[in-house]
């Protein structure tokens, strides 16, 4: 009986210290996840398929509004490094101890108006147009992403604002719940346009379906975009999060409409 027990605790022992060897590699080896906001989809996948090649590591991409982002992150999604298009949110959770630091700027966005082929409304950036729209009866429905989670949203709202439009347009709209769907009801004819972000508006799946024009930059408050590692990450999400701020990354970023910030 001693010998059988002596054999079992032998091989409990041995089990034990596998799984200490092996926890600390698993570590190693866990996929990154990115949460990402909407607007960064395809710059992002081209910076991600970049990184990868060059050092092959592989990454798991995410893309939504950056404020549901911050709500998952806050209740312990198990995401790892957070690019969001607005910096308040990356601050919020490092107030709350989420991440390692307070991150760093990595873009600055622009948003435009769209219009599908075939509308009756004209891609004008000074909302001439969509003012008239409104009166004339031409305009039934007009996209934003949603004012209260989306910054794109957001971005839009006060350029309506600005322009004098928000309460007549509010009866109008139809909010995505981030800036990429919120491009699909922009162009996909079943609205007359709508507010999106340059950075998708650039890309050849989206400017192949409607007319863009950019919307003035001091109509909204800027677009600062943010990033930041959620404690925990693994060395490959930090190694990307260096990446990003490399020439080869920031080349793509710039030929997808995004200025560098000078932080």
């Amino acid at each position: 009986m001693r010998t059988l027990l002596s054999l079992i605790r032998s091989w409990c022992a041995t089990a034990l210290i596998g799984l200490a060897i092996a926890a600390p590699l698993h570590a190693q080896t866990v996929q990154p996840t990115v949460a990402a906001a909407s607007d960064l989809k395809f710059a992002v996948e081209e910076v991600a398929a970049r990184f990868e090649k060059e050092t092959g590591h592989k990454l798991r991409l995410v893309f939504g509004s950056s404020g549901n982002f911050k709500t998952q992150i806050l209740q312990n999604a198990p995401f790892h490094l957070f690019m969001s298009a607005d910096e308040g949110f990356v601050y919020e959770l490092a107030d709350a101890g989420k991440t390692v630091d307070r991150g760093r700027a990595y873009a600055l966005g622009r948003i435009g108006i769209i219009v599908p082929a075939g509308s009756a409304l004209k891609a004008d950036g000074e909302f001439k147009d969509l003012a008239a729209a409104i009166k004339d009866g031409r305009l039934q429905k007009f996209a934003i992403a949603n004012p209260e989670h989306a910054p794109y949203g957001a971005r839009a709202k006060e350029a309506l604002q600005h322009a004098g439009l928000w309460d007549a347009v509010q009866p109008k709209l139809v909010l995505g719940e981030n800036i990429s769907q919120t491009a699909q009801f922009a162009t996909s004819g079943s609205t007359q346009g709508g507010i999106i972000a340059l950075s998708l508006a650039l890309s050849p799946s989206v400017a192949k379906l409607g007319t863009f024009q950019l919307i003035p930059e001091a109509w909204h408050q800027p677009l600062k975009q943010r990033m930041v590692l959620v404690k925990g990450a693994p060395p490959a999400a930090r190694a990307f999060y260096e990446y990003i701020s490399t020439p080869a990354a920031q080349e793509i970023m710039v030929r997808y409409g995004f200025a560098m910030p000078k932080e």
